[in-house]
């Protein structure tokens, strides 16, 4: 015992200041994984030491004495290898009023000092030098010298002063005036000085030195941008140097039921004082108080008790205020600083192979979220931060993995004000290394800095109520370095569990985490019953979110909710990592939400990886896998997301009374600020509706609600829909009265497929059909035209209008613009007969009928072994009633469609859609719940989501009907015999398809169609989304377009001749 408080003195020396003599660099740190730090401020948990009480309360550390902002312009000197870089850097004698400045915090990448690099897997030297570690490249490794002359405020001389680097990419040496301070490594954790030595009153040269790389640049080898410099808040900090805290850690536990607060507080201060702790409810008044008795140099523990105390959860984020004064050890009780700690009262436990916060086996509806700004890069606002926390609750995502490092400190606050549950993870990756036995980071000589990552995170982040998992780190191979990382996390640790993907079912992670499970491979283990299946399944990544994705979520949440050990998982990921390509000076000065037209969206430019060099590796656009967009736009998959996720659901109980089940999913809070808002849809037009106020719904409960809308005077046939919506009462944070956070549409009546009444032809129509010439049909009103060589409809013409544009056609086609989970499948190449199968006209023939021409085209599709038959019935005013079947050899092997469908070229002023089905946003088979059945419109422009590599987009279905005109109302109304898909955009196929490989190319880079192109399609394959890269990524098996007999029958209808 002895020596461990005399250990503890010297440390609590060190960081008062105490310390005379101090270790020198031998410029070997950077490539020493032994080495990681030197004369680095001690570790301990976030927190500011205010001047007074006042200051405390208000939290804002910038507005305190004992706060100088290191932010701002600063003199660099640039050096493109380690070896050419500036030495002597730090002397008072350099002359520096020549270097260029560069804005801190910022990154040297977006600031014109060398280009952006994207890698996944790999390291950012892959494929010009070979892994050596502990040696990194010389070549290339940009080094940065800083330079910055600052005033200390007066009064500060004898105080100690802390200098504070809140995230410095990959590393920092160290000086003041000349004078060698320190060394640190861990680009995600603030790297802390005691400058007090060094200070002098007055000016003082502050300089530092950071590499491009360093040794530790294998343990961050995450999926992000490479990016180099200084990403966070930079500032010196002042505080007594002989009475203070010198660290605090909080560990609230519930009692009684979780009905009780004990809060069990460690504190370790400097010097001879007493402790005083006061702790504060939300509106600031004392619930208790304590004092501790005189205190020498040591460590002190403290218990609070709090009846019925109000609980932190995710859902009710309630936080006290703890405030923590070392104060006189005499009758004054001068009070030295006073430092202010949020509190909640919560419990974290395992209990019967559930994760549970008090006592709840709550669900995890989270998110893996990059610090990412498309102009800042890892230089994150706060008010970023806040929008993002605005975002994540309106798709209701209640957690948050950080991926995959410690966050900025202030993301955590916020998470601990606004109510989200946080997985903290440490910043450890060497994904480059794999995972085989001889994978260097399960060496030895990576253990350091394995377990030092973890310290790092555990230390800084502990007291925050929003974290209630720890994680290890990411790809990295897992051993005896990671359980040693466990270990002493349990031991500083035991309130909260600690997981690791790569551990599997192991004895190192009290979760079972892994990545891209697919749904049958979850509900196998969640089902299980052995015991090596007993831990919580909560998938760490799942739900590639990369382009048009996020197919097969619902099986996903009908997993989760069907089995009490699959407790849910974390989207990869939240925003794409897209940077803009000229990025702007003010920060967000582009401002985007959902109802940012798509137009205006596809002009703003995004770079992805490979955009910027030839030289520097990429792996292409797999940065690019957000449910939001770099501007933080909602990406099409994210309404399907806020719908699975949602906390309140309705199902019909007798719908013909009226009557509804009303499930509320929340663990912790009932429905008393929720209205239930009705709409009657007939044909989709509404022609009831109504509002019930009085929801008091318990938690994990359901009630059944009469709805009071009448069924009497519809006309039969009709279809009838019940649209639910739940919005808010009153005003939540980050949540606006009137918003919606649940909605549900349950089905009264079907809707009737019924073919069009067509009136008989009054005019006998003239039909020319001749050897070598197009086959013509002419009535009264329309001139009508199928190509002799193709057999496709050329000529479209009624009332002297072209319904199609010049030289355009009506067509087959089994094809999309691939997306990233086709071309990941590698079912872009696989499928790719059905690109531009060659179709051989057998036989175009028209006949003559009683109410109008039959044309009938039959083809040959020998690569498909397949046959084709079209069928174009003509009858009165121009109506056409077009039949697609397609006859397939059951013995072949033909690989899928993507879709079975039919374009129309329609001239480009035919943009306007007004339709009656799924909408108004995308929609898939696998990916289609979230969007209502109704009637909407919208332009061509409106149907093309400008995903930042080109792709599929704009497919809605469960079409009842779909009209597309002009302006002024001419065009054609489309009617089916059953349920469609149909879009309308700008673009054809082929000006939006990569096809074999992907290629540099953005959405605002496409050339627009000369035409307006109709999409109609009897049958489309889903999306995917278990991941982007491997077999997994086509959509499930029931919504693939297998390749059988299929047909398609739908009617063309000018619109003059036809009402809606």
């Amino acid at each position: 015992m002895k020596r461990l408080f005399l250990l503890f003195f010297l440390v609590v020396e060190y960081m008062a200041g105490g310390a005379q003599s101090q270790q020198q660099p031998t410029f070997t740190e950077w490539h020493d994984l032994q080495v990681n730090d030197i004369n680095r401020f001690p570790l301990h948990s976030d927190f500011f030491a205010y001047e007074s009480l006042q200051k405390a309360l208000k939290g804002d550390k910038k507005q305190s004495a004992n706060y100088l902002s290191l932010c701002g312009k600063w003199r660099y000197h640039r050096a493109e290898n380690v070896n050419e870089r500036l030495e002597g850097f730090y002397r008072k004698e350099v002359d520096d009023s020549q270097w260029p400045e560069i804005m801190v915090p910022g990154l040297w990448e977006l600031n014109g000092i060398g280009q952006p690099e994207y890698v996944n897997i790999g390291f950012a030297w892959r494929g010009h030098f070979e892994n050596n570690p502990p040696q990194v490249p010389i070549r290339d490794n940009r080094v940065l010298s800083y330079r910055r002359t600052i005033v200390v405020p007066d009064g500060w001389i004898g105080k100690q002063v802390i200098a504070h680097f809140g995230s410095v990419t990959s590393n920092i040496y160290f000086y003041v005036n000349g004078q060698f301070v320190g060394y640190a490594e861990d680009s995600k954790a603030a790297a802390e000085f005691d400058i007090s030595p060094y200070m002098k009153q007055g000016e003082n040269l502050l300089a530092f030195q950071t590499f491009r790389w360093c040794d530790g640049s294998y343990c961050e080898d995450q999926d992000f941008w490479r990016l180099s410099g200084v990403a966070r808040d930079c500032y010196l900090m002042a505080r007594d140097a002989r009475h203070q805290l010198v660290d605090i850690h909080i560990t609230p536990d519930l009692t009684n039921n979780y009905t009780d607060g004990v809060l069990n507080v460690k504190a370790w201060v400097k010097g001879k004082c007493r402790l005083k702790a006061t702790l504060l409810d939300s509106m600031q008044q004392v619930v208790a108080e304590q004092t501790t008795p005189s205190l020498q140099t040591g460590t002190t523990e403290l218990t609070f008790n709090v009846p019925k105390a109000h609980r932190w959860t995710a859902e009710t984020p309630y936080l006290y205020t703890l405030l923590v004064s070392p104060v006189s050890d005499d009758k004054l009780q001068k009070t030295y600083s006073t430092t202010p700690i949020k509190v909640g009262f919560r419990k974290v436990e395992i209990v019967g192979g559930q994760l549970k916060v008090n006592g709840q086996p709550i669900l995890i509806k989270g998110v893996n979220r990059h610090e990412m700004d498309p102009d800042g890069g890892y230089v994150v606002s706060r008010e970023r931060m806040v929008q993002d926390i605005k975002l994540m609750k309106q798709l209701n995502i209640n957690a948050v993995r950080t991926s995959h490092y410690s966050d900025d400190p202030q993301w955590y606050d916020l998470c601990d004000e606004y109510g989200l549950y946080v997985c903290a993870e440490a910043n450890q990756e060497s994904h480059g290394f794999g995972y085989g036995e001889d994978a260097e980071a399960g060496k030895p000589q990576f253990a350091k800095q394995i377990l030092e990552r973890n310290q790092h995170n555990v230390s800084v982040q502990f007291n925050h109520p929003s974290i209630i998992v720890w994680s290890l780190g990411n790809e990295t191979k897992n051993g005896k370095n990671f359980t040693t990382a466990y270990q002493w996390i349990k031991k500083q640790d035991p309130s909260r569990p600690v997981q690791f993907e790569q551990a599997g079912k192991g004895d190192n992670t009290d979760i079972f985490c892994p990545m891209y499970m697919r749904q049958i491979d979850a509900e196998a283990y969640a089902a299980s019953t052995k015991a090596e299946d007993e831990k919580p399944l909560i998938e760490c990544e799942y739900n590639h979110a990369m382009g048009n994705s996020s197919g097969g979520f619902k099986e996903y949440w009908d997993l989760i909710r069907k089995y009490p050990k699959f407790q849910g998982g974390f989207i990869w990921d939240f925003v794409d990592q897209a940077l803009h390509r000229y990025p702007q000076p003010i920060p967000m000065a582009i401002k985007v939400d959902e109802n940012t037209p798509y137009c205006e969206l596809d002009s703003i430019k995004y770079t992805y990886g490979g955009d910027y060099n030839n030289y520097d590796p990429s792996d292409n656009n797999f940065n690019c896998n957000g449910i939001v967009g770099p501007d933080r736009q909602l990406n099409p998959e994210a309404y399907e997301v806020a719908y699975q996720h949602q906390n309140i659901w309705a199902s019909a109980v007798d719908l013909q009374q009226g009557l509804v089940r009303v499930h509320n999913e929340y663990f912790f809070r009932d429905l008393s600020n929720y209205k239930l808002c009705w709409s009657l849809l007939a044909d989709g037009n509404v022609v009831q509706h109504g509002e019930e106020l009085c929801l008091r719904t318990l938690p994990q409960t359901s009630d059944t609600l009469h709805l009071p809308y009448s069924l009497t005077n519809i006309p039969e046939g009709t279809e009838l829909l019940l649209n639910i919506d739940f919005r808010l009462k009153q005003a939540e944070p980050l949540m606006q009265a009137g918003q919606m956070v649940a909605y549900a549409q349950l089905l009264i009546q079907e809707y009737s497929f019924l073919a069009p009444k067509i009136a008989e032809s009054k005019f006998k129509q003239r039909v020319k059909d001749k050897a070598k010439e197009d086959i013509t049909v002419v009535g009264d009103r329309y001139q009508i035209a199928f190509d002799r060589r193709t057999g496709w409809l050329k000529q479209y013409e009624v009332d002297g209008k072209s319904l199609l544009g010049a030289n355009g056609t009506l067509r087959p086609n089994f094809w999309r613009a691939v997306t990233d989970n086709d071309m990941g499948a590698n079912i872009n190449i696989t499928h790719k007969v059905w690109k531009n199968p060659v179709m051989t006209l057998q036989t175009l023939e028209a006949k003559q009928q009683k109410t109008g021409t039959m044309v009938t085209a039959f083809y040959r599709m020998d690569s498909v072994q397949a046959l084709l038959t079209l069928q174009y019935f003509i009858g009165e005013n121009g109506t056409i009633q077009v039949s697609q079947q397609l006859q397939t050899n059951k013995k072949a092997s033909t690989p899928n469609l993507f879709r079975f469908g039919m374009v129309m070229d329609l001239p480009y002023e035919m943009e306007k859609s007004v339709y009656y089905g799924r909408g108004p946003i995308e929609n898939y088979p696998d990916r289609k719940l979230s969007q209502r059945i109704g009637r909407y419109e919208q332009m061509a422009d409106d149907q093309f989501y400008p995903y930042i590599r080109p792709q599929e987009t704009g497919t809605k279905g469960d079409m009842r009907w779909w009209k597309q005109t002009d302006r002024q109302g001419i065009g054609l109304k489309v009617v089916a015999d059953a349920p469609f898909y149909a879009s309308a955009t700008h673009y054809t196929i082929p000006d939006v398809d990569d096809g074999d490989r992907k290629e540099q190319r953005h959405s605002y880079q496409l050339k627009r169609s000369c035409f307006t192109e109709l999409y109609l399609d009897g049958a489309h394959a889903g999306v995917g989304g278990i991941d982007s890269w491997s077999g997994w990524a086509e959509a499930l098996e029931p919504y693939q377009v297998k390749c059988e007999d299929r047909a398609f029958t739908f009617w063309l209808l000018p619109t003059e001749t036809v009402g809606d």
